[in-house]
């Protein structure tokens, strides 16, 4: 029987999440479980409740699920909500689409705006739309502030600007699963009322956690809420949260690694961590640029320091190219979702990432060019490398 082949070396995980999870996150959650109901465990349950108000940046509640990204959608939307509320939410791409029709599914209607992948959302046409909502129909706002299927980021603070200025009173729900921890993010100084994440981006852990930062305006909406709801229930979360613990059985190995990566964001520096991305972010895109290739993301400003979602020149397959750097390198490239399916590839540079993990990942992707056939300029790796020498790496705080 023929064995399996082995490769030599690390798998080169470049998709934009799950990201890389480092050795010491690893080893954080190699230990014994705990007992979750015993007096040990509330100071690790603190640990990891208080910390991520530090990574919000929020003196609110932080609510914490054993879950995907998706059930912490749902909860935003069913802890606040009440059947058949109308809820106006941005199309920046495949991901808010999904929020939407999550949003549908569970008997509200949401409102699109439609938008052409390519940037992130348009504050003025969200005025716009709630300026003329004289009865207050419209009930929240929903955003994804990193559309992980493009690389493009939406101004959060401007939207709630936009908001304020129209009185409107509608909660603002910001989706930042692959935002936080990797680029610029305010809870409290934003207004956010309702901010979504999950564990497995630039908080570098596994796939498993999900979380809901709260406002006070938000908590208020709960109370009015009639949405059905138990997993979910904010309400059933804070009164244990107090005290360290969770209504019923956590993640206890997942908090370990939390807690873990919670201490090297802050060790490292979050300003530094956010400089750090942007500064790969920005050697990405003049790699691209240099190969003679097209940004999805157009809009300057808009660029995402955690992705970086790369056009396929017409009559060229970007799952067949991402196929073959695979096969050649044994790395993966994420793919093209919904409507930009097989035209684009997406290089994920976010979580516990370095100079020279983008080199290897850009040399890579050059090489792979090359040998798909995809028509390019040679010097995509060199210009990154440039960018890169001619601009100072951030330093630990």
């Amino acid at each position: 029987m023929d064995q399996p082949r082995r490769r030599a070396g690390r798998h080169m995980l470049q998709i934009p999440g799950p990201s890389n999870t480092p050795d010491r996150i690893l080893r954080a959650m190699d230990g014994a479980v705990m007992d979750h109901r015993g007096p040990d465990f509330a100071g690790l349950g603190r640990r990891a409740l208080e910390g991520m108000q530090s990574i919000f940046r929020t003196e609110h509640p932080v609510v914490i699920y054993p879950a995907s990204g998706t059930g912490a959608w749902e909860a935003a939307l069913v802890n606040t909500l009440s059947p058949g509320d109308r809820v106006l939410m941005y199309e920046t791409g495949h991901f808010a689409s999904l929020w939407a029709k999550l949003a549908r599914r569970i008997g509200l209607e949401p409102e699109v705006i439609e938008g052409d992948w390519r940037s992130g959302a348009d504050p003025e046409a969200i005025a716009r739309r709630l300026g003329v909502d004289r009865e207050h129909e419209i009930r929240a706002v929903c955003v994804v502030h990193n559309e992980t299927s493009t690389g493009s980021v939406s101004p959060i603070s401007e939207i709630r600007r936009a908001i304020d200025e129209t009185g409107h009173p509608a909660l603002l729900m910001v989706d930042t699963i692959s935002g936080l921890a990797s680029i610029p993010y305010e809870h409290d100084g934003w207004g956010v009322d309702v901010t979504v994440t999950g564990s497995q981006k630039g908080l570098m852990l596994p796939p498993g956690l999900s979380f809901n930062a709260l406002s006070p305006k938000a908590l208020a909406a709960s109370e009015a809420s009639r949405m059905p709801r138990s997993y979910w229930s904010w309400d059933e979360m804070l009164g244990p949260n107090g005290k360290g613990y969770f209504p019923y059985t956590p993640a206890t190995n997942m908090l370990y690694g939390l807690v873990e990566a919670i201490d090297m964001l802050h060790e490292e520096g979050l300003e530094n961590v956010f400089a750090r991305h942007a500064r790969h972010g920005a050697a990405t895109r003049a790699a691209v640029r240099a190969w003679g290739l097209e940004v999805l993301c157009n809009k300057q400003g808009h660029e995402s320091g955690v992705l970086t979602a790369v056009l396929m020149p017409e009559g060229h397959s970007a799952d067949a190219f991402r196929a073959t750097v695979l096969e050649a390198f044994d790395m993966s490239l994420g793919n093209g979702l919904s409507k930009i399916a097989d035209k684009v590839f997406r290089i994920g540079h976010l979580g516990d990432f370095n100079d020279l993990m983008l080199m290897a990942t850009l040399s890579g992707i050059e090489m792979g060019l090359a040998r798909a056939g995809v028509p390019h300029r040679p010097g995509g790796a060199r210009a990154a490398m440039n960018h890169l020498t001619e601009t100072e790496a951030p330093r630990a705080a």
